[in-house]
């Protein structure tokens, strides 16, 4: 008997070491410091499928063997760990050729020179469940399986994930069923090498499943435990029907495992795995370890499922709270086109708090004002969640009530900052003392006109629209920016924050407001986070592309500009001015009463001229002559005008007098009133200025007065009417529809 060694040429021939690793059961890698292949065996290439590159070619990176991008952080640990002459051991994630993704344990040694330096890598590896350390492996597999799942907050993608980890690493099929309501509904169909039943057979995704009563399903659903058929030729159960039953004979089942997915006694659905012939697996049966394995999976399979169903319950209520204090749908203007988005943000796990619903504060609106007038109004309420998505309910609904005084964005702002702080959660200190703090808005609120093509706007905090005109993109120059809002300090008056300025919008150029959740994005997976500057420049270089497009495609390109996961909620609101002038008329007139007949008769021209209806044209007419008939009153009875005094915080003036009385003809003065007329695509507005700084309102005219009646007809005549105070005075408006009531 010869000793170990004593070999003869031929057996030793035959125990080389390239002969020894042909034939072993387990795939050998060697790379050298640098990741490159030098050598793997014949099962290597069994197992992760053969590396684009043949044999020793340095140009080959271990990461060609199929390990998932995923896990390529994790590889390089691995390399940087063994070259310091470490042992590491662990699973890989590793996608086949053949699109399928198996589980791979593998165990990583130095390999060292004769002289003692390490010169590369030793890998070894197995697949996964298939190898006599059942118990190690599946451990690691079970630490693997509730990683991956506990990325994931949605139901689909939880589903999904568990299917491509169990085929077809442990099964050859896959079905989940879930609940809804009274039915059981499938909701995942896997199956290896993309195979698919035959319609007729297994139901499809989406179809209600039925187990007849004494099916092994069935007791698992009943009972809440795992069952195991281990051998389906030794046993019989009820099919559910036969389609069923001659697709299990033709495929060849041979064992399934049925484990309910269970999870604060409430039964979810449950979970299927079954072997078959389509593949050739050492050992075509499940056993008891088996089955306890698969249970400890259904465990937390089924807190996943919990989790993404809680979420996404979460999520749909917040989104429709949001969604409901956001416009419903947006006005019908003239001289302008729009376009808006909204977005909430990526979930994010806050310290503590657990996952945070992704909506937030961020907020738009679009604002019919008087005379075709519009505000616009963009702001963010900092923070997320159900609080800020109520106190942006809150805001934008006193900006609306705000904005129909017409008063300037400034004074807008002002009062929106005061109501801020009216809102803010009641807290007070130890003493008693009020320690209420404001939550902190940004909102910009500006106001255009699309016949003047004036815009004039006032600041909080905001960051500055993009102004597209000419192909380019840039930010349009806002002088003050001022504070945000509930941040003003007591004492510093609000004219000092808040500052009106105006632009004239060249024709055809576009503006897009914006909250900073388009342009902050969560890091990169290098931990890089680009810089607002940087972010800001690609959104502009993007958006220059798209300049001259409709304002849909100018919304679309922005939310798709900047690169990653946004971070915050984003509301993007586009609008563009048309590069068509739209009619007007304007003329001045002395206050004087023989100056009513020349109103009326201006107005009937500019209305024939504009094809106005006959008929809303008389309307129209007879209106003018209502309220230019009190302006001139009011306006020649005057004493002072509105550019001599200093107007206050406070109640309106007192309106002793009706606006309607009969005049005398000895009235006289050198006031002025000024008549504009502006023709929509839907409508006619007029507006009447005057220098009186008393705003009109309605009374009501006893039975023998001869006036008090004016305003009472334009009331019920006009479809909208009011009054704002101007720089000169006031101004008086009505609108009159030329299409329908």
């Amino acid at each position: 008997m010869k000793r170990w060694g004593d070999l003869t040429q031929d057996s030793a021939d035959h125990l080389a070491a390239d002969a020894v690793l042909d034939h072993a059961e387990m795939a050998v890698v060697v790379t050298d410091r640098f990741s490159n292949l030098l050598y793997w065996n014949p099962f290597a290439e069994k197992l992760f499928g053969r590396p684009t590159s043949k044999a020793t070619s340095r140009e080959t990176s271990v990461l060609s063997l199929g390990i998932m991008e995923k896990d390529h952080p994790l590889a390089i640990e691995l390399a940087k760990h063994v070259l310091k002459g470490g042992v590491w051991e662990g699973t890989f994630d590793v996608r086949r050729s053949d699109g399928t993704i198996v589980y791979v344990r593998a165990q990583a040694v130095p390999l060292r020179h004769p002289s003692g330096s390490v010169t590369g890598i030793v890998i070894t590896a197995r697949e996964a469940l298939r190898s006599n350390e059942r118990e190690k492996d599946r451990f690691g597999l079970l630490e693997r399986i509730g990683e991956r799942l506990a990325g994931s907050l949605y139901v689909e993608e939880t589903l999904k994930r568990v299917a491509e980890m169990l085929v077809p690493q442990f099964a050859d099929h896959c079905f989940i069923e879930l609940m809804e309501g009274e039915r059981l509904v499938r909701r995942v169909s896997q199956h290896v090498q993309d195979w698919e039943p035959p319609p007729g057979t297994w139901k499809p995704v989406g179809a209600e499943i039925r187990y007849p009563s004494g099916h092994y399903a069935d007791s698992a659903m009943r009972r809440q435990e795992t069952i195991l058929v281990e051998d389906f030729s030794s046993t019989s159960f009820p099919s559910p029907h036969e389609g069923s039953a001659k697709l299990c004979g033709e495929i060849g089942m041979t064992s399934a495992i049925v484990a309910p997915l269970c999870v604060r006694g409430e039964t979810l659905g449950l979970m299927y795995l079954g072997l078959s012939n389509l593949t050739d697996r050492r050992s075509p049966h499940y056993d008891a370890f088996d089955r306890d394995f698969v249970g400890a999976i259904a465990t937390r399979v089924a807190l996943a499922i919990d989790n993404a169903l809680l979420f996404e319950e979460e999520r749909h209520t917040a989104e429709s709270f949001q969604k409901h204090l956001l416009p419903r749908a947006l006005p019908q203007l003239d001289g302008l086109t729009i376009a808006v988005r909204y977005y909430p943000a990526a979930p994010l796990a806050s310290h503590g708090q657990g996952i945070q619903t992704q909506v937030g504060g961020d907020w738009y609106d679009v604002i019919p004002l008087s005379a075709g007038r519009v505000g616009i109004v963009i702001g963010d309420v900092e923070g997320r969640g159900a609080k800020a998505a109520a106190i942006m309910g809150q805001l934008r609904a006193a900006l609306r009530a705000f904005a129909q005084d017409d008063k300037s964005p400034a004074d807008i702002l002002a009062r929106l900052d005061e109501w801020t702080r009216i809102i803010a959660t009641p807290e007070q200190d130890d003493s008693g003392a009020d320690i209420s703090i404001p939550p902190i808005v940004t909102c910009q609120y500006l106001v255009y006109d699309a016949w003047s093509r004036e815009l004039s706007f006032a600041n909080a905090g905001h960051a500055p629209p993009l102004l597209l005109v000419d192909g380019q993109c840039v930010e349009m120059d806002i002088e003050d920016v001022g504070q945000p809002l509930g941040v003003r300090a007591k004492g510093v008056h609000a004219d000092l924050v808040y500052k009106e300025q105006v632009r004239t919008l060249p024709p055809g150029a576009a503006l897009l407001l914006y909250t900073d959740g388009l342009v902050d994005r969560r890091p990169a997976r290098d931990g890089r986070m680009a810089t607002d500057e940087e972010t800001l420049a690609i959104l502009r270089e993007k958006l220059s592309k798209v300049a001259d497009e409709s304002v849909e495609r100018v919304a679309e390109a922005a939310t798709t500009a900047v690169p990653g996961e946004i971070d915050d909620d984003m509301a993007i609101l586009v609008v563009r001015s048309t590069d068509i002038d739209l009619d007007v008329e304007e003329r001045t007139f002395p206050a004087q009463p023989i100056m009513v007949g020349e109103a009326r008769r201006m107005a009937a021209e500019a209305f024939s001229g504009w094809n106005v209806p006959e008929e809303r044209a008389e309307l129209a007419c007879l209106l003018v002559s209502e309220v230019v008939t009190n302006v001139v009153l009011h306006a020649a009875g005057a004493s002072i005008p509105r550019r001599e005094l200093v107007v206050v915080e406070g109640p309106p003036l007192p309106f002793e007098d009706s606006w309607d009385t009969p005049f005398e003809e000895e009235i006289s003065g050198d006031k002025e009133f000024k008549l504009r007329l502006r023709r929509g695509e839907e409508s006619v507005w007029v507006e009447v200025f005057d220098q009186d700084l008393r705003l009109p309102r309605i009374r009501s005219a006893g039975e023998n007065d001869e006036g008090g009646r004016g305003l009472y007809l334009v009331d019920q005549l006009a479809r909208r009417w009011g009054s704002r105070p101007t720089r000169e005075g006031k101004a008086v408006w009505f609108e009159i529809p030329t299409r329908g009531r």
